[in-house]
């Protein structure tokens, strides 16, 4: 199969009699933590809001939503002991990129991030393709990038 007809066999999968024809597809990231209100607090310090949250039946945290501007991000209790992926030099592999707006703003969520006990893993700096980004990983290991560079 050529990759024009893996493409359109992908979009006519995406397809759905009952979504407008004009609708995008949105991505929204979840996270899994196994002490939830220690996640919310920290997320709290990097500038997202709790918008939502749903309790089990326990008092537990079931599902939480956060936001920061236009970003929603969900969270989950871990219902397992998840392994996550090491860091090896300055990067898991994989984790969330936030984009902010100003290279200030990618300081300031960087020395937040940094004093709520995130782990510093790259400082705030100069990218030679004329941004700023900065790396930590959460205090469960998350690896979170932030900068000014804007993909797409």
């Amino acid at each position: 199969m050529t990759n024009t007809a893996r493409a359109t066999r992908g979009a006519e999968a995406m397809m759905d009699p009952d979504r407008p024809a004009d609708a995008a597809a949105d991505l929204h990231a979840y996270l899994s933590y196994r002490d939830t209100e220690a996640a919310l607090a920290w997320l709290s310090e990097v500038g997202f809001e709790l918008v939502r949250r749903q309790d089990a039946e326990d008092g537990s945290l079931a599902h939480a939503e956060v936001r920061c501007g236009n970003v929603v991000l969900m969270v989950a209790g871990a219902h397992a002991e998840y392994s996550r992926p090491a860091l090896h030099g300055t990067s898991t592999g994989s984790g969330l990129y936030l984009c902010l707006p100003s290279p200030s703003a990618v300081d300031r969520w960087y020395f937040h991030a940094v004093s709520a006990g995130g782990v510093p893993v790259i400082e705030p700096e100069a990218t030679e393709w004329g941004t700023r980004r900065a790396r930590v990983l959460d205090p469960e290991g998350h690896e979170w990038s932030v900068g000014t560079y804007r993909p797409g």
